[in-house]
């Protein structure tokens, strides 16, 4: 298991990393995380490993992906499983794909309705997370939409008419 680094005794009680990436958060909140998601990482993970269904796999491969990093392996098991999760990693380690992978893995066999709303804090990252979400569900059949401002409302509200199995949105 991945452990954060403990400030020295009398200082803030904050971790000083966690994952590798510079945090402060305090000591009592990264152990309480830690010890509601005990996951060994393996060195030799694979997606397929990690329980993802196939149409997920070959999403995950034909998107160029053969090992899934830290955030991925520990993250992508216990979404799977339904638990909540909150992770932290530098910019290009996979983070995205850590939280959609798994939600995309869930819906794809079940009825075809909303049943998962992402938000996010910008336009230009609801952009992004929509066009890795429709990557990832490309063999699980799923619908996908953006809603965002400064776009006009009419084929925003179209789609959501049609029906989309996962709406991507920022407030705004």
């Amino acid at each position: 298991m991945t452990r954060a680094k403990k400030t020295p005794k009398g200082d803030s009680g904050a971790v000083d990393a966690v994952g590798g990436v510079d945090t402060k958060v305090p000591v009592d909140v990264v152990d309480a995380i830690q010890a509601l998601a005990p996951v060994e990482l393996v060195d030799d993970a694979t997606f397929a490993s990690l329980g993802l269904a196939a149409p997920v796999l070959q999403a995950a491969h034909e998107a160029g992906y053969v090992r899934p990093t830290p955030i991925q392996r520990e993250a992508i098991p216990l979404a799977l499983s339904g638990r909540d999760i909150m992770g932290l990693a530098q910019t290009g380690t996979g983070k995205t794909a850590a939280f959609t992978l798994p939600i995309v893995d869930r819906l794809h066999d079940g009825p075809r309705r909303t049943r998962a709303l992402i938000l996010t804090p910008t336009r230009e990252l609801c952009q992004q997370v929509e066009a890795s979400v429709r990557k990832y569900a490309t063999h699980a059949e799923l619908d996908v939409a953006s809603i965002y401002g400064g776009m006009p409302m009419e084929p925003q509200e179209r789609a959501l008419r049609a029906g989309v199995d996962i709406v991507v949105a920022t407030p705004g």
